[in-house]
């Protein structure tokens, strides 16, 4: 009959952040819902996950819950990167009500070879740029060090001195007018607060210049 209260959502549907292969759980609360049904969809394409207690999709890692009567949750186990995003929880009134929650995949740094610096010789006076490209969610800290733990030295903008400093924070590390003394073995480490942080060796040699007089 027309006296059944509508259906409505309870509360809201929180937003969750889990790292990478854990498993993640959207609920979502609904009150009155009698002949109504309740779905959950992605929502950036609209790709319809779930209906009732049923996952319509081809996914196996995605499974639906029915809990304490009002409750409908949808769980992705063995989350991906590609998990990333938000999810409709939608019940089919006329119009259609919905709400959103949204999942964010933490993923562990990793440094990509291919854009990193290989170990490299330069001539004394010369100058080398030492890069480091790592990914990861959120953006990893990019550090330099040296491995023997001796302080690296850098030269001061505009200056003739090398200064020197116990590590260095960014993805390239410059280095003007090389000297012998700043030969070595550099190490790059990345890390984002999700484990494990990793790093990558890279040596530098430098030779001596042949003066012609």
């Amino acid at each position: 009959s027309r006296l059944d209260p509508d259906p409505e959502f309870i509360g809201f549907i929180n937003n969750v952040t889990y790292p990478a292969g854990r498993e993640a759980i959207l609920a979502c609360s609904v009150r009155n819902l009698g002949k109504n049904k309740v779905g959950w969809l992605r929502a950036s394409d609209q790709t319809v996950l779930a209906l009732q207690g049923r996952v319509v999709t081809h996914n196996a890692r995605i499974s639906v819950m029915h809990q304490d009567m009002h409750t409908w949750k949808l769980k992705i186990s063995k989350l991906r990167e590609s998990d990333r995003g938000c999810y409709m929880c939608q019940i089919n009134t006329s119009p259609m009500k919905k709400q959103v929650g949204c999942i964010d995949v933490q993923v562990p740094p990793d440094i990509i070879n291919e854009e990193s610096s290989a170990d490299l010789a330069v001539q004394e006076g010369e100058d080398a740029t030492l890069t480091c490209k790592a990914t990861g969610n959120p953006q990893p800290r990019v550090t330099w060090r040296r491995e023997d733990g001796e302080m690296i030295l850098i030269r001061k903008p505009g200056s003739r001195e090398l200064m020197k400093v116990e590590s260095y924070n960014g993805s390239s590390l410059r280095l003007l007018r090389l000297e012998r003394r700043q030969m070595g073995a550099y190490l790059c480490i990345a890390s984002n607060d999700v484990p494990p942080a990793v790093s990558k060796r890279v040596s530098l040699s430098v030779h001596h210049h042949h003066h012609h007089h």
